[in-house]
């Protein structure tokens, strides 16, 4: 039996270590998935809507291959979404998240993309919109072998907070030993503004729905990638259901 990790270990630092050790025994080898050469994936991660709601994933994906995750994160505890994934030559891998969380919720997303061959390309897109006294986290290591020449990488992480009480931690991390290569990382964390929520006001529409329209555009960024516009809708509906207890 794996043992149940502690706050010592980096990728768990602000880890509910209580809420996880619940479901740990189900979760402690990560779900396996693997792509093979020149094919394509697409999956979005809706909520369960437990308390406590944690994914685990080792991803391999093959040369030419592709790769496509929307992932939402909105559990009332503890959220947590870790994926930890491997591009071979001339792979594409997008993740796009969003995270919702109010009262005491501790929401993470934690990512490690190793680029381990040349030509590669991911995209991760990361919003979180926090309330009350949640706290969300984006841990995400970007790292590119001696080898990955011509590997082209971004990371976007932006978080808005609804409360004084809430908080946001991010840290983009790149380890690179090619010489070659395209790689960013960015991270803003700020309030929501109050001076769109003014203009709204002034041309009568109430503060709630105000609130939903400003947070939808933000995480907007996050979805605007799935083209079904169902599964977007879908996506956008049960965040801002979730927004509901980030007040």
């Amino acid at each position: 039996m794996t043992a149940l990790p502690t706050r010592k270990m980096e990728a768990f630092r602000y880890a509910d270590i209580e809420a996880l050790a619940s479901v740990w025994n189900e979760l402690a080898q990560p779900e396996r998935v693997e792509i093979a050469a020149q094919q394509s994936l697409q999956q979005i991660w809706l909520p369960t809507g437990e308390d406590v709601d944690v994914k685990r994933v080792e991803m391999t994906v093959g040369a030419g291959a592709s790769a496509q995750i929307f992932a939402l994160n909105t559990a009332a505890r503890y959220g947590r979404v870790e994926l930890d994934v491997m591009l071979h030559d001339g792979a594409d891998f997008q993740f796009d998240a969003a995270m919702i969380g109010g009262g005491q919720s501790t929401l993470e997303i934690v990512t490690t993309v190793r680029h381990a061959e040349p030509n590669a390309t991911s995209r991760q897109t990361v919003r979180s919109v926090l309330g009350g006294k949640a706290m969300g986290s984006y841990l995400g290591k970007v790292a590119v072998a001696r080898d990955a020449q011509h590997t082209d990488s971004e990371q976007s992480v932006k978080a808005m907070l609804l409360d004084r009480g809430a908080t946001a931690n991010a840290k983009p991390e790149l380890e690179i030993y090619a010489d070659d290569v395209k790689c960013a990382h960015g991270a803003a964390i700020g309030e929501m503004d109050e001076t769109a929520r003014f203009y709204m006001a002034a041309r009568g529409i109430p503060p709630e729905a105000a609130k939903k329209l400003l947070v939808r555009a933000f995480i907007a960024d996050a979805f605007v990638a799935l083209e079904d516009e169902g599964e977007r809708d879908k996506l956008f509906e049960a965040a801002l259901e979730a927004l509901g207890d980030a007040a």
